[in-house]
């Protein structure tokens, strides 16, 4: 399927660490599900040979692209690393996707699609339409747990506020500032989300089917959920803590 002509060039970005056994597959099928987009692979020196796997790609494929970094260091440097590669070369919506097979490359023309009337889409497995399939009830009572608090503390609309899978205008990530984004997990994604959402841009759900991963590990981690929760917690006082000065302001001048 082709994108929509409105949106320009698309970059589809996607993160490695230890991804040997997934990264040519999820790369043949984003290229067979939209191929007029672009792909870049980011690798964090893996281990496993995966950049030297996705250089021998992109030898093969012009529209595939390779970005190494010197080390393994977190979801959301990677990302910005990636942002920033395709704003120098003229994208005009970056696409966040996992290497692992848990996003559906199939899915991509209803996120695109969607773009054409907002700011920011992301894939949703809380909403309705959206589903996860392989994952133990424990790890699905987390996410909705953790995506529930997020929307209760920081006051968002949002159901799936820690999905991955995501379409960004090129413009969206210049009105919402990349220099002051610190956070390296999953928290990277509710961080873009609430900044988008408090710039006053249009963040709208589409749903998605995630899928387990089959090869390779999961790159969560309780380091990586304890992140998520105190930023969450942080944010959500600090907001709280404006909205009281305000009111406080606003009846002084009373």
């Amino acid at each position: 399927m082709e994108i929509p002509a409105d949106l320009g060039r698309v970059l589809v970005i996607i993160p490695t660490y230890n991804e040997r056994d997934n990264i040519e597959r999820i790369a043949a099928r984003v290229r067979e599900a939209v191929p007029s987009v672009d792909l870049l692979v980011v690798d964090d020196a893996s281990p496993d040979g995966t950049g030297e796997v996705a250089d021998a790609m992109a030898a093969d494929d012009e529209q595939i692209k390779v970005l190494h970094r010197a080390g393994k260091d977190g979801l959301g440097p990677a990302y910005i690393a990636g942002f920033r590669w395709a704003a120098e070369r003229g994208y005009d919506v970056m696409v966040e996707m996992d290497a692992d097979g848990s996003h559906q490359p199939e899915e991509l023309p209803r996120l695109l699609t969607a773009l054409q009337d907002a700011d920011l889409v992301i894939g949703a497995r809380w909403v309705p339409g959206g589903k996860v399939r392989n994952w133990p009830k424990r790890r699905e009572a987390l996410s909705r747990g953790a995506n529930t608090y997020a929307r209760l503390m920081l006051g968002i609309p949002l159901h799936d506020s820690t999905g991955g899978y995501r379409a960004f205008r090129a413009a969206t990530l210049d009105k919402i500032g990349l220099d002051g984004v610190d956070s390296r997990g999953y928290c990277f994604q509710i961080d873009l989300a609430l900044r988008a959402l408090r710039r006053g841009l249009l963040v709208v759900e589409v749903p998605i089917t995630f899928v387990e991963r089959v090869h390779g590990t999961s790159k969560m981690s309780r380091d990586v959920m304890m992140e998520a929760a105190v930023r969450i917690t942080q944010w959500g006082m600090a907001a709280r803590v404006r909205r009281a000065r305000a009111r406080r302001l606003e009846r002084a001048r009373r």
